[in-house]
């Protein structure tokens, strides 16, 4: 009886990490914060569209590059100080000290023990993949404006590739941090490949 009884009990404790489990699933993939979802792929989309197809609906390039620049400001704004903060935890920003030196600050939300899910997996997915294809994007429209000798619209692709790129850049710093923190992050990875085919060779002979 006392076996049956212990028994029991794992089984109920088993049950209920598996319902942790999936309700803990169900959040990360849930989307917390929708509006700013909205907008991380608004601006920049309605800008790459905007640029697509204005020479159909107008003969104004003027009016047309000022609306095209007009959304990529929007963009670099509401992803600089919005969708980073909320989707990814992420915030890059500069400062000017007393001396009147500039410094480029990169930082990184950390979840607290009582808060593990901080970061919904459906938002990190949509704010990544916005943020990487539309600047590239924008350096094919680069090499397609200057290949056909549209020199007009240069201007405007490089405008594109520089404040998107800049939100990207940022970004990937805050995710990876620094360049030193990168060289060694690559170092690590290459030793312990390089340990492991050593080690997997060993075994074999």
């Amino acid at each position: 009886m006392l076996q049956q009884d212990s028994n029991d009990d794992t089984e109920d404790v088993a049950l209920f990490d598996a319902e942790e489990e999936t309700a803990n699933r169900s959040k990360k993939s849930k989307i917390r914060h929708p509006v700013a979802s909205f907008f991380h792929l608004f601006f920049r989309v309605s800008a790459i569209v905007v640029y697509l197809l204005c020479e159909l609906f107008s003969s104004s390039f003027i009016a047309c590059m000022v609306t095209i620049i007009m959304l990529l400001s929007c963009d670099f704004w509401a992803v600089k100080n919005i969708t980073g903060r909320l989707m990814v935890g992420l915030r890059w920003w500069n400062h000017i000290d007393e001396d009147g030196k500039s410094h480029w600050v990169f930082e990184s939300r950390k979840a607290s023990p009582q808060e593990t899910n901080t970061v919904s997996e459906a938002e990190s997915r949509i704010f990544w993949l916005g943020l990487v294809a539309c600047p590239v994007l924008w350096v094919i429209f680069a090499f397609s404006a200057l290949f056909s000798f549209r020199i007009k619209w240069l201007a405007v692709v490089t405008m594109g590739v520089v404040l998107q790129g800049a939100n990207l850049y940022g970004y990937v710093r805050c995710k990876v941090g620094s360049r030193k923190n990168l060289t060694s992050m690559a170092t690590s990875y290459l030793g312990k490949q390089f340990l492991r085919q050593n080690t997997g060779d060993a075994q074999t002979s």
